[in-house]
């Protein structure tokens, strides 16, 4: 099959990567070429990923800040940058035949302009809903019946559909064969996300005070009012280092060597990647009960799972992770959190696809 994929262009798709959707991106390209597809991926310039072939859009990340997303939707109107740069998108696009064209990109001119391409569109959305890209989605569905969108969980899905029609469930899950076992437990706290309100790296690092014990914090500076009025003031205490965002391979052998991750999310997750990876590493987490957190931990067994906002209840369960097998963690993540299944729910729709549009043409 031939798959072209369309990317988030506010960042190119390399190490370190810019977000769990990304990563997931990389991910998810390489292991359907490894599976005998053909895999274009469009993206921003600079991007690379072994093993697929990257069309450079010759579109720099950097004329897309404005559009950058915000969960408070605090954001500035990008949405004329965005239209120029996914209009330049499809027109390369269309200039290949692709049995399915895949979009990951979170912008309602991505939803809007992806007509026309001569192949099924999937939309995946990794965000929670947002009226302009429901609206997009609504007005596409409205004119071109060969779409479908999907969600990267049941509990992001079940808000999605209250706005839209969600078709399927597409995890974002991760490649646990290449994820470091580490069967002993470290020492101290990690937590790892943009450093932004919605996904609490000024929490973690409280919890990890309340606790007793250190933290390394890993992120980018994504709102940087909020890094610098939240993180900045804490960042040195003598039990809190705060690192750039890493690769893949650095940011997992430091899970491993960690004694708890944590997930103290402020909004909805939609699925929470950094929490799976945790487990595949034997590492315990420690989330508050938000979007698909309960998804992705097994309460009591491979982590705990909190009340949102209640630190003092995260840092006790930060004292009990010790209890928790390190070993049941990894079972966990390779039984159901690897990127085979992954791989299978995305052949099963884009089968689906391309079955119904020959169907479609055979009739007309």
């Amino acid at each position: 099959m031939k798959v072209s994929i369309v990317a988030p262009l506010v960042s190119p798709i390399c190490e370190p990567q810019r977000g769990g959707s990304q990563a997931f991106l990389s991910e998810l390209a390489g292991a359907l070429a490894g599976r005998g597809h053909e895999v274009h991926l469009y993206a921003a310039s600079g991007s690379e990923v072994p093993g697929v072939e990257m069309i450079d859009t010759g579109i720099d990340h950097r004329d897309l800040a404005a559009t950058l997303y915000r969960a408070d939707g605090s954001g500035a109107d990008g949405s004329g940058a965005a239209k120029a740069a996914f209009a330049r998108v499809y027109a390369l696009v269309r200039k290949n035949r692709y049995d399915v064209v895949h979009n990951h990109a979170f912008d309602a001119p991505a939803i809007r302009l992806a007509l026309d391409l001569g192949a099924p569109v999937v939309h995946t959305l990794h965000l929670p809903p947002e009226r302009r890209v429901a609206d997009a989605l609504r007005e596409a569905v409205r004119r071109e019946p060969a779409i479908a969108v999907a969600c990267v969980s049941e509990a992001q899905a079940s808000a999605w559909r209250k706005a839209i029609v969600v078709d399927a469930i597409l995890p974002p899950y991760i490649p646990t064969r290449r994820i470091p076992f580490s069967p002993a437990a470290g020492s101290g706290a990690v937590f790892a996300g943009r450093f932004s309100p919605e996904k609490g790296a000024a929490e973690a690092i409280a919890i990890a005070r309340i606790a007793g014990i250190p933290i390394e914090v890993f992120g980018d500076r994504y709102d940087e009012q909020y890094a610098r009025r939240r993180i900045d003031p804490v960042s040195a205490a003598p039990s809190v280092v705060v690192r750039p965002g890493v690769s893949q391979d650095e940011l997992w052998n430091a899970m491993g060597s960690a004694a708890v991750v944590l997930c103290p999310a402020r909004w909805d997750e939609p699925f929470g990647m950094v929490a799976a990876e945790a487990q595949a590493c034997g590492t315990p987490v420690v989330a508050f009960r938000r979007g698909a957190l309960d998804e992705v931990i097994v309460d009591g067994v491979t982590g705990f799972v909190v009340a949102p906002d209640d630190l003092p209840a995260a840092a006790a369960a930060v004292v009990d992770t010790p209890a928790l097998s390190r070993h049941a963690c990894r079972a966990h993540a390779e039984t159901h959190l690897d990127i085979e299944r992954s791989l299978d729910a995305h052949e099963r729709l884009y089968e689906q696809l391309v079955g119904a549009a020959a169907g479609a043409r055979t009739v007309g």
